[in-house]
């Protein structure tokens, strides 16, 4: 079963910026709590660089969470003495948010998860950035990411292949190739890599009303792959009635009808086509031309979504 990392304790948010200089532990403690009782598995601790204070921010945060929550954390940030000093007040096994190919990355951070026993997140990005195609980054899992775990004795089951969800504004032709990407994944090992995805990031830069939307649907498209964690909002009860829809093959609405469709098609390697689609339902057809998108079969524009 898909398991969500509850993405909402984020630096780009300004409440949480700000309670993170007021040291506000009540602030993060009544977020985790919603974020849990909400379905979040896990939860991503986002502090940013944070290069002066991280050491003592992120001990400060992951002791403060413990107290209200009992799941594991995700410790996410560039800094890794902040990353180091949460993991030794941790509870749980912990998730470190991330390492990528690059060759100074991977000389530190699996290390670190190694001496730990954290997860990692491995993203398939080296010193060139994130290639378009599956294949290419795929490789760099294979070629590089999974030899070097392996190399320091880690788990492959704590290895979670991340091949990079980018935004359908502006770099709509990585969407599809992310969800081949996790597809590919799933095949390349036995037992089965474990993957992850960053939900949220196809709707980047998006207006904020269509951006729900755009992340249920490529929610599907993920789970069809096999996906096994998404980083994602665990309060969008709308995205977590679309997950709902796909474990429990619930096909009662027309939106479960297509988004079961949409389900189905992905993971037999094809695509909603407009025969699939009751065109007096505007749910419905809001999904078709999402997921038209997504594919990169029509060039995304705000205005496409709107009419």
């Amino acid at each position: 079963m898909m398991k969500i990392i509850g993405e909402n304790i984020h630096i780009i948010s300004p409440a949480v910026k700000e309670a993170i200089a007021n040291r506000d532990i009540r602030f993060f403690q009544r977020l985790a709590v919603r974020q849990v009782e909400a379905g979040a598995d896990v939860l991503d601790l986002n502090i940013g660089p944070q290069k002066k204070e991280g050491h003592e921010i992120m001990p400060w945060l992951v002791k403060g969470i413990q107290e209200v929550v009992d799941v594991p954390l995700s410790l996410d940030t560039t800094n890794l003495a902040a990353i180091e000093a949460g993991l030794k007040v941790a509870k749980n096994q912990c998730i470190i948010n991330s390492t990528s190919a690059e060759e100074e990355r991977l000389a530190t951070v699996p290390p670190l998860a190694k001496k730990y026993n954290a997860k990692l997140i491995a993203l398939t990005m080296g010193k060139s950035g994130i290639p378009v195609s599956a294949v290419d980054r795929v490789n760099i899992a294979l070629e590089v990411l999974i030899p070097r775990a392996i190399e320091l004795g880690i788990p492959m089951e704590d290895l979670l292949i991340d091949p990079l969800v980018l935004t359908v504004k502006g770099c709509q032709e990585y969407c599809p190739e992310c969800i081949e990407a996790i597809r590919l994944l799933k095949l390349a090992g036995d037992p089965p890599l474990m993957t992850n995805a960053g939900l949220s990031n196809v709707s980047n830069q998006v207006p904020a009303e269509m951006r729900p939307l755009i992340n249920r649907t490529y929610c599907v498209m993920l789970m069809a792959a096999g996906v096994d964690y998404i980083i994602a909002n665990p309060l969008d009860q709308k995205l977590k009635e679309f997950i709902r829809i796909v474990n429990e093959r619930d096909d009662s609405t027309s939106v479960g009808r297509l988004g079961l469709t949409l389900y189905d098609k992905t993971l037999a390697s094809e695509k909603l086509t407009a025969d699939d689609v009751d065109w007096d339902d505007p749910d419905q057809v809001a999904i078709f031309k999402t997921a038209q998108i997504l594919y990169n079969d029509v060039i995304y524009t705000d205005s496409y979504l709107r009419v």
